[in-house]
Formats: C-alpha cells, structure tokens, sequence
C-alpha cells in the first residue's frame, strides 16, 4: 500500500509511519491538485510494483461559509482539492488498470454531498459532483474488469470533528439515528469492502456509512 499526503507535514507523517509499524505501507509525497504529478506517482507505483490494483481518493478539505460571504477563491480551492483531485488521480490510474484488466476505485464522498449543509454550498458541490463523476466512469470502465464506487461517510470521531464545540457535536449527534459519531475504521472496512474481489459486482453504487443521518432528513 502507498498512502500519499502533501509533504512538510511531519507530525502527520510521523504518526502515520508510527500507526503502520510492521505493515508492508509506503509514504510519498502527493498533492492531488497537480495533474502532473498524480501522472508521475501512477507511474512510479506501476515501475516498482509491477501493477496499480486500487485506488482510493480521500483527500478533501473545507472553506465553510455561507454562499454571500464565500469568495472565489474558497469554491475554487475545495473543488481543486476535492472534485479535481479525483480527476487528477483517476485518470492516470485508469491506465495501468486497464492495461492490467483490473482494478478497483474508492471515493470518498459525504452525507453532505446527498443532503447539502448550511454554508458548504462549495463541498457539497465537490461530493455530489464526485458521485456523478463514479457512475459516469464506472460505465466506461466497467467492461474492463474495473469497479468504481463512492463511500459517503456521515459525522466521525475525526480530529476535525472533534474540534467542534461540544454542544454543537451533541447537537450534530442527536440528529444521527444510531446516537453516536463514527469511528474512521468504520469508513475504513466499508472502503476495503469495496476494494476486496467480493465487491465485484457492484460499481457506480454510494455507499452511506453515516449512522442513518441521511435517513433522517
């Protein structure tokens, strides 16, 4: 596995390399925005590993504000991060994976981008369009051994999350079906679900690991 962050982030980096002790994980440097080099980390996987198996898009950032206060530069920089990133990585990728006839790609996407969110017209913008973006591919590469789907995670006990105040985070909580926040790893098995041969079948598909809160609206 290659896990690719922006570099200059030491402390990420340090904690990740510290969380994947012993495990067979690589590091390298990424920032999804550059076109060119999601080309060149695509091919130096496919130069060292022989093939590109699976891809999971989840980077994603946010500028919240309401539509009247949001300026252009904050719709343009989550959607540089979090819609043309995915362009980004998965056109490299789909080339290997063809060549290959396999292949599986995860996005993930957000409860916000199938419900939208006060002040998140630019993010909920990004997921929704990310979801058109997976069943639009998912068509064109389905005939070719390559499944393409989207994992829309609902309120996590992320550090971002967490960070909220508590009475909002208990508020964010008592709209959630099932009365908790989830945990990463929850998002993290549902993605190696879709990743594994079993998830074969299925592609184009949204996945919601959010605790019911879609339902809820």
């Amino acid at each position: 596995m290659i896990a690719g962050d922006l570099a200059g982030r030491s402390e990420r980096i340090e904690a990740f390399t510290v969380a994947m002790a012993g495990l067979d994980v690589e590091f390298a440097a990424l920032d999804v925005t550059d076109f060119d080099r999601c080309g060149a980390l695509v091919r130096e996987i496919v130069a060292k590993h022989g093939r590109l198996d699976i891809l999971v898009n989840c980077a994603g950032i946010t500028r919240d504000t309401s539509l009247r206060k949001m300026d252009a530069l904050q719709w343009q920089q989550v959607m540089a991060v979090d819609l043309d990133g995915v362009f980004n990585t998965c056109r490299h990728a789909i080339e290997p994976m063809l060549a290959q006839g396999h292949g599986r790609i995860v996005n993930i996407s957000s409860v916000n981008g199938q419900t939208g969110q006060f002040g998140q017209t630019n993010y909920a913008a990004a997921k929704a369009g990310m979801h058109g973006f997976s069943m639009s591919l998912a068509r064109e590469v389905a005939r070719k051994g390559i499944t393409v789907n989207c994992v829309a995670p609902g309120y996590c006990a992320t550090e971002m999350v967490m960070a909220v105040p508590e009475e909002i985070r208990a508020g964010i909580v008592a709209q959630v079906p099932v009365g908790r926040l989830g945990e990463p790893e929850e998002i993290a098995r549902a993605v190696a679900f879709l990743a594994a041969e079993d998830a074969g079948f299925i592609t184009g598909a949204l996945l919601p690991v959010n605790g019911g809160l879609f339902m809820s609206f």
